[in-house]
Order: structure tokens, then sequence, then C-alpha cells
């Protein structure tokens, strides 16, 4: 479980960075990584919530095809995050770094943003709760402008590390799909989702994977992988409450995680209290070619 596979997409400089978005001289520019075009394929804790009904696109369908079937109508609820203009001037813009897909994608197209929820029993999967907001833009030399309509994917391990519908030397979870799901962005660029504090495992630091799923302006399907990380101090404390307490907290911390040096403190989440767990809200930066 501490091979994390190869890095999916490439890393700019600080220097090339600021090319593509013709912004020189822009101090707060984070590090890019190159679009990868791929081709179209085919409660609190405790309780137990009914399984959210889970939408089926069309076989074989594109992600472009995807968005507009699940896209919410413009008549839905306005987003958590509101944006007063489509155009947010530089230099709030700040581009995602990518990052290694690992080895425990699975494309289970589990339409839902509740993820705690095993459907094939209904158990939900315990830990401390996390309500995560992203909001997705589209990075140009005029700024950034919202992203709707793209598919954004999340996946992580469970409080004792162990990811579902995978089989690993220590665990057989084929079958289960507890901790997976996508959401498709609003009209802002946003999607929402209900999970738990990651837990750990050997050779990696605390971690959440995400995925970003949609079509560039030449029609051809984009897709940027990245992970999100937490802070060392705020992980010890956790891990000292149950059930996490069962496995300790001899987490590697982030300095000692090679893929967190590759820019993984610019998608460390920033965590505030809300009730028995957190809430975080971060902005997901693409330069889509």
């Amino acid at each position: 479980m501490d091979n994390d596979d190869l890095p999916v997409g490439r890393i700019l400089s600080r220097r090339e960075a600021l090319m593509v978005l013709g912004v020189l001289g822009v101090g707060v520019l984070a590090a890019c990584a190159a679009p990868i075009a791929t081709q179209s394929s085919g409660a609190s804790v405790g309780e137990q919530p009914s399984p959210e009904p889970v939408a089926s696109p069309t076989p074989g369908a594109t992600i472009a095809a995807i968005a507009q079937e699940l896209t919410p109508a413009a008549t839905s609820a306005p987003s958590a995050i509101e944006t007063t203009t489509s155009e947010v001037a530089l230099p709030t813009c700040v581009v995602s770094p990518a990052m290694t897909e690992g080895p425990y994608f699975v494309d289970e197209r589990l339409n839902r943003s509740d993820i705690r929820v095993n459907t094939a029993d209904g158990a939900v999967k315990a830990g401390v709760p996390l309500q995560l907001t992203l909001r997705v833009l589209q990075v140009s030399g005029r700024g950034c402008a919202p992203l709707a309509g793209a598919m954004v994917d999340i996946w992580h391990c469970d409080a004792l590390g162990v990811y579902s519908d995978v089989v690993d030397r220590s665990f057989n979870t084929v079958g289960q799909d507890f901790l997976r799901g996508y959401q498709i962005t609003d009209a802002n660029g946003v999607v929402n989702f209900t999970t738990i504090y990651p837990g750990w495992y050997p050779g990696r630091a605390v971690h959440i994977h995400f995925k970003v799923r949609s079509a560039n302006a030449a029609g051809q399907n984009y897709e940027f992988t990245s992970q999100f990380f937490f802070d060392d101090g705020l992980s010890e404390q956790v891990f000292m409450r149950a059930p996490y307490s069962s496995k300790g907290s001899g987490f590697l911390r982030n300095a000692n995680d090679g893929i967190y040096r590759s820019g993984g403190d610019q998608t460390t989440l920033t965590l505030t209290p809300d009730g028995d767990g957190y809430r975080a809200t971060f902005d997901i930066g693409l330069a889509m070619a």
C-alpha cells in the first residue's frame, strides 16, 4: 500500500506556468499541471441514512454527455459558493498541481454527495464528519471562470486505512463502494461532498484523491487528477478519537511524503470546526488547453 503509482500529468515550473497564462509578474501563481486529453470511454456518524438514489448515466456516454444528463437545472437551489461575476480577476486565480492517481481509483460512476454509505448493505462508514465543498475554475489569461458540467470524483481510505472495491495484500473489499462518488459541477462550478476525515496507511501521508473530467474548447475529453492533504497537527488530534485510535497515530507526516513534496502545500485543505466534525472549501484551478 506504499506505492501510489506514477504521477498523472507534469507540474510546470513557476516560469513555465506564468508564460502559459500570460501573466508574468503575478507572484502568487502556483505550479500548473499540463492537461491530459483522453479518448472517450464507453446525518452524523452512527446514524443510518437511506442510501441516496444513484443516477446511472447512459452506457458509453462521453463526459460531456453525462454532464448534460446530470447537471442540475438552472432553477435548482443556489450553490454554497456564489459568484457575482463570471470572471474572477487574477491574482486570486491559482492553478492546481497534478498528482498521481494511485492504484485505488475505481470508476464506479456513483452520482452522490454523501459517499459514506456502502450501497451493498447500507452501512455507513464511521469517522469524524467532513463536509467538502469544491469549486472548479477554468484558468485563462483573463482570470478564472467557473467550469459548469464537469464530473468531479473523490475517493479515499476509511478510518483504518482501507479502500473499497480493491484487492490489496492486507484486505479484499471487492463489491463494496464506500467512500467513493462523484458530483457534476453546477453553474458556479461547485460540488459538495459529505464524507469522513480519512485514516492512514503505511507509506503515505493523510490524503484524499480527486479527479475532474470535462471537455476542453476543442471538444476533447479533459482529465485532471490530484490529491488533497491535511495539517499534521490536526491529523494527530483526529487520530486520538475512535475509530482511528485503534490503529494509532503512526502516520507519515507530510514532509516525508514524496507526493506531497510535489505540490501538496498547494492542495492542503484548511479545515474549520463544524459540529462534531470539520468543513473545508477549496478552489480547483484548471488550465485547459
